[in-house]
C-alpha cells in the first residue's frame, strides 16, 4: 500500500499530497486511488468498523501531483464545495512549458468543451464553458519556462489545453503535447481554503521533487 503524505488532519478535513500517476478517485482501471487510500488509512488508524466517510471535493488529473483536501464529514464536504463555487478556495500550480513566451504575465480566457473521447478542445461560447487562468513566467532555461498559474475556473484539462493551444504545451504532456514518455511537469503546489468549522484560513504548499525537468528550475 502506498504511504500517505499528510500535511494536516483533524476531525473535519485531511490535507494530503497526491503523487503523480495516482488517481484522485477510483475508475474502471481498478488502480489505487487517493480516496480509497485515505479511507483505508482512517479505518486502520481509528479502528473504524464498516464504511468510512471521506468526501472528494476537488480532483487532480491522474498524471498531476499536488496538494488535495478531503472532507471527513458531509458537513465539511458541503462547506468546502460552497467555497469552491464562491471562488474562496484557491489552487495555484507550477508548470514547465515548452518555449519562451512573449508576455511574461497575463490572463488566458477561452471557451473549452470536453469531448466524448476525454479530450478537451477550445471552441466558442455556444459550445464551451468560459475558462480563465492567470499566469506569470518565473524562469526561462533551455527553451523551457517555469510558470506559476492561478486557476480562476476549474475546467477539465484547462491548464494543459490553454497553454498547448497557444503553442506552449506542458513538458511531458502525452495528450496535448509530444508523446515523449516523460512525466508531465504540472504540480498543484499551493492550496488555501477556510476551515469548514473554525473558519480559519489554512494555507498549504508542497513543491515538486527536484527530479526530471524540475531540476532545471527548483
Amino acid at each position: 500500500m502506498n504511504k500517505l503524505e499528510i500535511l494536516y488532519e483533524d476531525n473535519h478535513v485531511i490535507v494530503v499530497v497526491k503523487p503523480a500517476n495516482i488517481l484522485s478517485q477510483g475508475d474502471n482501471t481498478g488502480d489505487i486511488d487517493m480516496l480509497t487510500m485515505i479511507k483505508n488509512y482512517i479505518k486502520e488508524k481509528y479502528h473504524k468498523p464498516g464504511n468510512v466517510y471521506v468526501g472528494l471535493v476537488h480532483r487532480l488529473d491522474r498524471p498531476v501531483q499536488g496538494v488535495m483536501v478531503f472532507a471527513k464529514s458531509s458537513k465539511a464536504a458541503s462547506r468546502l464545495t460552497k467555497q469552491i463555487q464562491n471562488h474562496e478556495f484557491q489552487k495555484q500550480y507550477l508548470a514547465i512549458i515548452n518555449g519562451i513566451m512573449d508576455e511574461k504575465k497575463g490572463e488566458f480566457c477561452d471557451y473549452l468543451e470536453k469531448k466524448e473521447d476525454g479530450n478537451t478542445v477550445v471552441t466558442d461560447s455556444n459550445k464551451g464553458k468560459k475558462s480563465v487562468l492567470q499566469y506569470e513566467v518565473l524562469q526561462e532555461k533551455e527553451n523551457k519556462s517555469l510558470v506559476k498559474i492561478q486557476l480562476i475556473t476549474g475546467r477539465h484539462h484547462q491548464i494543459r489545453v490553454q497553454f498547448a493551444s497557444r503553442g506552449y504545451p506542458l513538458v511531458g504532456d502525452q495528450r496535448y503535447g509530444t508523446l515523449d514518455h516523460k512525466q508531465i511537469c504540472l504540480c498543484s503546489y499551493y492550496l488555501s481554503f477556510f476551515h469548514p468549522i473554525t473558519k480559519q484560513k489554512l494555507i498549504f504548499e508542497k513543491y515538486p521533487e527536484k527530479i526530471n525537468d524540475w531540476k532545471l528550475f527548483l
